[in-house]
C-alpha cells in the first residue's frame, strides 16, 4: 500500500490513510473518501502543539514530499495567473511611454515653430549695385544690359562670385535643377532665368491632374534651388539670343518691357511644345506639360460631372459631358487615361449619382497598333489587357484628322485595309503626342543655319554644344535638344586621324601629331580591311558614343559594299556604309531621366572648365577645344522606362521587362518618391498618398 503513484501526470504520497485518494480531472480538487477524513481528522490532533508538529514535519519524509508538492502546485498557479498581470503592466508601461514620447514630440515641435518666428529686423547699410539700378543701354536693340543683380551683394560669397564667369541657366525643369545640383557655387555667377517660380516634378502630373496629389505637391521652389549655389533667379522669359553680342533679350511678363541679360556661357533648357501634326482644331483641346495645364484638367473633370449631375441636362448630353478622349498612346498619355478611370472606379460611385458611373466612357486614339510602342511587346500587350479590362476603348490604327468642339474626326484602318472615318463625341478631349520647337529654340535654329537642320529641337554635338554657335559658349539640354551624331560629314576627320595614329604606332613616331600631314588624295585613296575597320569604328565611337549601338551593325553591312569580294572597302564605300549606319541611330528620347543626365553631365563639366579658366591665361583657354579635353562626350545610360496603367505599372527595364499589379505599383510609387528632388516634396508625396487612401480624391474646384 506505501508507494508513489502517478495519476494524471501528477505525484501524490500513498498511505494506508490515503489508498483511496483520487483525482478529480474537472475540479483540480482531490475528492474525499470517508478513509481520507479520519486521516484529516487526525492530522488536526497532532498539529495541535505547534512543536510536535513541526518536528513532526521535520522528521516524516512523507509530510516534506507533501510540503514540496503543495509548494509546486503553489508556483503553478501562480505561473498561471502571472501572464495576466504581465501583459497588463506592460500594456500600461507602453501606453505611458508612448504618451510620453507623444508629448516630448509634441513639445518639440512647439518649440521648433516658436524659433521659426523672428522678430521684423529691416536690413540697413545696404551695398546694391549701381548697373541693377541704372542699367547702361546697348546691343543691337539699345535695351538695358542688366550686368549686376539688384542681390550681387546680399552676402560675402555672392560678391565674390560676381567677379567670376557669367553663366545664365534659361529654363527650370530637369535638365536645369539636375546642373544645379552638380555645379559648384565657387565656380560662376548663376541666373536662372524663367516665366515660372517653380520646378514641377513631371512623372507625377497625371496624379495632379485628377487630385490624387495636390498640385503643390509635385512643386519646388526654384529660388531655393538656386540660392544653394548663390545664384539669381528672374521671372522673366527669354525671347531672342543675340549670339554674337553673348546677350539674351527678356522679356518682363509683368510690363511688357525688354532687357538684356549678358553671358559668358549659357545653358538653354527651355524644354519644348506639343506637334500639332497638322491637324486643325486643336485650341478645343487640354494638354499636360505645365501646372497650370494639370489645374485646368482637374477643374474640367469635375465641373463635367457637376453639370452632369443636373436635371437639365438630357441623356445624350450627359453621356457627352462624361466621355473622355484621349490623343496619343504614349507614357503621359496612358497615365492620363489611367488616373481617371481610378477616379471613376474608386471616387465617382461614392460622391456622384450611380448612373454617372454608367455612364462614363474613356477613349484612347492611337496612330500605332499597339499603345507604350516605344516598350517592350509583353509591356504593351499588357497594358493593352489591363485596359479592355477597365472598359478603356482603345482606338487603335486611328489618326485624328480634325477636332471639333464637339467631335474628334479621326480615321480607322482596319485589319482588312479599309479606312473609316468616325466621329466621336467628347466632354474633355486632352491632346498628347510629340514634341515640337518653342519659340525661343526655333529662333536660335533659324540664326544658326545651315548648321541646324532638325525641325523639332536644336541639335548638339556629342559634349551637348550648340551645332553652328560659337565653341564652348552655348550648350543645349533636355526635350528642346537632340544629339546629332552624323557619322558620314565627319569621315574626312575621322579618317585623318586614324591614318595619323596608324603612322604613329607604325614608325615609332614619337613627335607631335601635326607634324603627320594627311593630303585629301590620301584620304580619297584610303582603303580599309574588315579588321582595321573595326579599329576605325572604336575610334568614332570614343567621339559618338551614342552611335555604338548602330556600329554594331557594320560587320553585317560591309557585304552590301564591298561588292568585289576583295576584303577592303574604300573611301566612297565607307560614306555609303556610314551614312547608312547614321540612318539606323536610334535618337535620344525627350525624357525627364535623359534630361537628368545630360545636366548632370554638364554641371561636372562646368566645374572642371572653371578650373581651366582659373589656371590658364585667357588667350590660351579660349583658344582650345577643352570640353574634349577635359571630359569625354556625353554617353546617355536607359535605366528603364516606367509607366502606370491603373493600381497596376509597368518596368521596361533593359531586357528585363516586368509588370504587374499592386506589388508593382507599389515600386512605382516607391522609385519616384527617392527621386524627388526634396523632403518637403517627398513628405507632401507621403501624406496626399495617405490620404487618398483615407479619405478619397479631393472633388473641390476653385
Amino acid at each position: 500500500m506505501f508507494g508513489i503513484h502517478r495519476v494524471f501526470g501528477r505525484q501524490l504520497v500513498s498511505s494506508p490513510a490515503l489508498s483511496r485518494v483520487s483525482y478529480h480531472p474537472n475540479a483540480n480538487i482531490l475528492r474525499q473518501t470517508p478513509s481520507f477524513k479520519n486521516f484529516s481528522s487526525s492530522l488536526k490532533a497532532r498539529s495541535s502543539d505547534p512543536l510536535e508538529s513541526t518536528t513532526s514535519l521535520k522528521s516524516d519524509p512523507n509530510n516534506s514530499n507533501s510540503n514540496s508538492n503543495s509548494n509546486s502546485n503553489s508556483n503553478q498557479k501562480s505561473r498561471r495567473s502571472f501572464p495576466l498581470s504581465k501583459i497588463v503592466k506592460y500594456f500600461f508601461f507602453s501606453a505611458g511611454v508612448i504618451s510620453c514620447s507623444f508629448a516630448a514630440a509634441l513639445a518639440g515641435f512647439f518649440i521648433f515653430d516658436y524659433t521659426t518666428y523672428t522678430p521684423p529686423v529691416v536690413p540697413e547699410n545696404l551695398i546694391i549695385p549701381f548697373d541693377s539700378l541704372n542699367p547702361k543701354r546697348g546691343g543691337p536693340e539699345n535695351l538695358p544690359i542688366l550686368s549686376k543683380n539688384l542681390d550681387s551683394y546680399d552676402s560675402p560669397d555672392k560678391i565674390l562670385d560676381s567677379h567670376k564667369p557669367k553663366l545664365v541657366i534659361l529654363g527650370c525643369g530637369w535638365g536645369s535643377v539636375s546642373l544645379l545640383n552638380q555645379l559648384d557655387p565657387d565656380q560662376y555667377d548663376v541666373t536662372v532665368i524663367s516665366p515660372t517660380n517653380y520646378f514641377l516634378f513631371t512623372p507625377m502630373l497625371p496624379c495632379a491632374a485628377v487630385g490624387t496629389f495636390d498640385i503643390r505637391t509635385v512643386m519646388e521652389s526654384i529660388r531655393s534651388l538656386v540660392n544653394k549655389v548663390h545664384g539669381h533667379y528672374l521671372c522673366a522669359k527669354a525671347e531672342k539670343i543675340e549670339i554674337n553680342d553673348r546677350l539674351i533679350k527678356v522679356k518682363d511678363l509683368n510690363t511688357e518691357q525688354f532687357f538684356y541679360i549678358p553671358y559668358d556661357k549659357l545653358i538653354v533648357a527651355v524644354g519644348c511644345t506639343s506637334n500639332t501634326h497638322g491637324v486643325q482644331g486643336l485650341e478645343h483641346t487640354l494638354q499636360l506639360k505645365t501646372a497650370v495645364d494639370a489645374l485646368t484638367i482637374r477643374r474640367k473633370l469635375i465641373n463635367n460631372f457637376e453639370k452632369a449631375c443636373l436635371p437639365t441636362v438630357s441623356d445624350e448630353e450627359r453621356r457627352k459631358l462624361l466621355s473622355f478622349v484621349v490623343c496619343g498612346a504614349g507614357p503621359t498619355g496612358v497615365e492620363v487615361a489611367a488616373e481617371i478611370s481610378d477616379f471613376v472606379n474608386e471616387d465617382l460611385p461614392r460622391l456622384y449619382p450611380k448612373i454617372l458611373r454608367q455612364e462614363v466612357s474613356i477613349h484612347i486614339i492611337q496612330s500605332r497598333s499597339h499603345i507604350l510602342n516605344t516598350y517592350d511587346s509583353a509591356i504593351s500587350d499588357y497594358a493593352m489587357k489591363k485596359f479592355a479590362s477597365d472598359d478603356i476603348d482603345l482606338l487603335v490604327n486611328s489618326r485624328v484628322e480634325k477636332i471639333t468642339p464637339e467631335y474628334v474626326v479621326f480615321n480607322q484602318k482596319h485589319a482588312n485595309g479599309d479606312v473609316e472615318r468616325k466621329e466621336l463625341p467628347y466632354g474633355m478631349c486632352i491632346w498628347s503626342t510629340g514634341i515640337g520647337l518653342n519659340s525661343l529654340t526655333k529662333s536660335i535654329s533659324d540664326d544658326l543655319k545651315p548648321h541646324q537642320r532638325n525641325r523639332r529641337a536644336l541639335e548638339t554635338d556629342s559634349h551637348l554644344r550648340v551645332i553652328g554657335a560659337p565653341l564652348g559658349q552655348i550648350y543645349a539640354i533636355g526635350d528642346c535638344s537632340t544629339v546629332r551624331t552624323d557619322i558620314g560629314s565627319h569621315l574626312e576627320e575621322y579618317v585623318k586621324n586614324f591614318i595619323v595614329k596608324r603612322h604613329k604606332s607604325f614608325f615609332s613616331f614619337s613627335g607631335d601629331e601635326k607634324d603627320i600631314h594627311v593630303s585629301e588624295d590620301d584620304i580619297k585613296n584610303f582603303e580599309v580591311t574588315y579588321y582595321q575597320l573595326r579599329s576605325l569604328c572604336q575610334e568614332i565611337e570614343k567621339h559618338s558614343p551614342l552611335a555604338a549601338e548602330a556600329m554594331n551593325l557594320a560587320d553585317d553591312l560591309i557585304p552590301k559594299y564591298d561588292k568585289s569580294g576583295k576584303g577592303t572597302l574604300k573611301f566612297e564605300q565607307l560614306q555609303a556604309l556610314f551614312k547608312e549606319i547614321d540612318s539606323k541611330v536610334t535618337a535620344l528620347p525627350a525624357t525627364a531621366q535623359r534630361a537628368h543626365q545630360e545636366g548632370a553631365y554638364l554641371g561636372k563639366k562646368l566645374n572642371k572648365l572653371a578650373r581651366i579658366d582659373e589656371s590658364l591665361p585667357e588667350y590660351q583657354s579660349h583658344n582650345k577645344d577643352w570640353d574634349d579635353t577635359v571630359t569625354k562626350p556625353f554617353k546617355y545610360k536607359h535605366l528603364g522606362s516606367l509607366a502606370y496603367i491603373g493600381n497596376s505599372a509597368v518596368f521596361d527595364l533593359p531586357g528585363h521587362p516586368f509588370f504587374g499589379g499592386l506589388v508593382a505599383m507599389y515600386l512605382w510609387r516607391s522609385i519616384y518618391f527617392s527621386q524627388s528632388v526634396s523632403l518637403r516634396t517627398r513628405a507632401l508625396m507621403f501624406f496626399d498618398w495617405l490620404k487618398r487612401g483615407i479619405f478619397g480624391r479631393d472633388v473641390v474646384t476653385v
